[in-house]
């Protein structure tokens, strides 16, 4: 029996020498082709400095009502959120995320000595309108606003288009670009 402990033994400690020896060249690998690969490119924030409250210090009260309740939390929903966007009160009353989304170019009328061509940024385009609205919301989340364009093809049925614009010819290169970023295949149109 100690002769069956000791090769299992030996076993263990083989493979765990040999897992060793795999690890170190992967990441001698790794760095030989990318020499940062391993070094965090954020620099490190120090924490807040949080200031000591003395204990002779009034407490804070939350806010009461008149009723003598204290007064709810605001209550967001998504939906109206949404929709509030466009006359920019969702804003206001919403705090700042603490992380800022993927900056969308915003179209912007072009220069007098720019071309006068118009062109739409075509995200996707579907035969159904739930697939349409999906990747809609998701432009919406990148930063983007998209709009909704419904065609009838002749011997190919209604198709539900997702585009972006108007833009200049610049602005949808940009667009087209950044969209690739984010993982959104996406082609620039001329309008017509």
């Amino acid at each position: 029996m100690s002769g069956d402990k000791g090769k299992v033994v030996a076993g263990v400690f083989i493979g765990m020498v040999l897992g060793i020896a795999a690890a170190g060249a992967v990441a001698w690998f790794v760095l030989k082709k990318n020499p940062t690969a391993f070094i965090n490119k954020e620099p490190s924030k120090p924490a807040p400095q949080v200031a000591a409250v003395p204990a002779s210090a009034p407490a804070v009260v939350a806010p009461v009502a008149a009723s003598g309740v204290g007064e709810p939390k605001q209550h967001f929903e998504f939906y109206k959120e949404l929709t509030d966007k466009s006359d920019g009160t969702a804003h206001k009353s919403s705090p700042k995320p603490a992380v800022k989304p993927p900056v969308a170019p915003r179209p912007a009328q072009p220069p007098a000595a720019a071309s006068k061509e118009v062109y739409y940024v075509q995200a996707g385009s579907f035969q159904n309108i739930d697939d349409a609205e999906k990747l809609k919301a998701k432009l919406a989340f990148s930063g983007f606003e998209a709009t909704l364009q419904t065609v009838n093809l002749p011997d190919k049925g209604v198709w539900h288009r997702v585009r972006l614009g108007p833009y200049n010819s610049n602005e949808a290169g940009r667009t087209v670009a950044t969209l690739k970023q984010n993982g959104i295949i996406a082609t620039q149109q001329r309008a017509q």
